[in-house]
């Protein structure tokens, strides 16, 4: 296919910020499939593909993965390169994989994953053999339930679909155990202090004149003013003046080296959770897929549709999202289901979302618009 849409410079969650005009979710063509990279989860949906890549700074694999009902892998930092790809914020992008299953994202990875001396972030790490990892067999994994990431602001459907889906795996032999992660509720404000503060630094190349859409003018001052006005969406415009304020003399002490010190306090939770258990099942995403232009005019309601993703990405570990169910009402919408890995532990989220597919069918249902 080539190409495929997704929100501009990848801000949002939707894929109502492209240029491209709208994508529109296989499953009801009336709601997101969510985003950044809704293009690459809705035509893995409607079969239009096998398999495609995204970007995942917040979330932008695992969210759109979980609202088309598709299978969604977000690497550890620094797991996959990321030459080539324009960056939004240096410290959280990473590329991950959207395929049908489990063992199509194993295979996928394996391809993608190692080190490259044109990318400075890539770690030289071996590369495992992630497709050896699909024994099926859970005895023995510790399976941690983190009980922040539940609560009233999460639609009772998902709730019930993950509640489900942690007893299949429980069935299948995972050992569970509830866990906690106490800086959980500071996620979403340090995460949206530090990507636009990064995102300010890495875009200021889109200036016309390098980079980016250029209108001219009769003299260099007007050719700024005008491009200044008009190379950019409103997104865009509203994360690269958050974080040019949050840089800005008098403010970096008391928002973005605050921010990055909660970040720190956030990894530690994991890296704690994971001296216990070998990984972490959460909701993927508060809600099913909601109508497009529902949530465009409210920036924080949107924002919040990443509150389960963006922390993976915080604290720089492996995130997975697999289906999990449907809501019961019309549309039929997909549910889907998060597992969290220490830095590196791919094939143990591998193991995971293989045995519980190969012991559900969700991932085999397809929408009404597929090829």
């Amino acid at each position: 296919m080539g190409r495929l849409n997704l929100d501009e410079f990848a801000m949002g969650s939707s894929t109502e910020n492209s240029a491209f005009q709208l994508t529109r979710n296989p499953w009801d063509l009336g709601r997101t499939p969510g985003g950044s990279s809704g293009g690459s989860a809705a035509a893995v949906a409607s079969q239009e593909v096998t398999a495609s890549l995204g970007s995942d700074t917040g979330g932008s694999v695992r969210q759109p993965a979980a609202l088309c009902g598709v299978t969604g892998l977000k690497p550890t930092y620094g797991r996959v390169s990321r030459y080539g790809l324009v960056a939004y914020a240096s410290s959280l992008d990473q590329i991950g994989c959207l395929t049908r299953t489990v063992a199509d994202a194993a295979v996928l990875l394996r391809v993608m994953a190692g080190h490259d001396p044109r990318d400075s972030t890539s770690v030289p790490e071996p590369v495992p053999d992630y497709a050896a990892a699909l024994n099926g067999d859970l005895r023995g994994v510790r399976l941690g339930v983190p009980r922040e990431y539940r609560g009233p602001g999460i639609d009772p459907e998902v709730q019930q679909a993950v509640d489900r889906a942690v007893n299949q795996l429980e069935r299948l032999g995972a050992e569970l155990r509830e866990i906690s992660l106490p800086h959980t509720r500071h996620a979403l404000a340090t995460y949206y202090v530090i990507a636009p503060a990064e995102a300010s630094a890495n875009l200021a190349r889109f200036d016309g004149v390098r980079y980016g859409r250029r209108i001219e003018g009769p003299d260099p001052v007007a050719m700024y003013r005008r491009t200044r006005g008009a190379g950019l969406g409103t997104e865009v415009k509203r994360r690269i003046v958050l974080g040019t304020y949050v840089l800005s003399s008098g403010y970096y002490d008391a928002y973005y080296l605050r921010a990055q010190k909660v970040r720190t306090l956030i990894r530690r939770d994991f890296l704690e959770a994971f001296e216990g258990v070998d990984a972490i099942v959460t909701p993927t995403t508060p809600h099913p897929a909601f109508p497009l232009g529902e949530k465009a005019n409210d920036p924080l309601r949107m924002y919040l549709e990443d509150i389960f993703t963006l922390s993976c990405n915080l604290a720089g570990i492996c995130g997975l999202s697999v289906p999990c169910g449907f809501t019961t009402t019309t549309p039929r919408l997909p549910i889907g289901l998060q597992f969290l890995g220490r830095p590196f532990g791919e094939p143990t989220l591998l193991r995971l979302g293989a045995a519980y597919q190969a012991a559900t069918d969700w991932h085999r249902e397809a929408p009404p618009v597929a090829g």
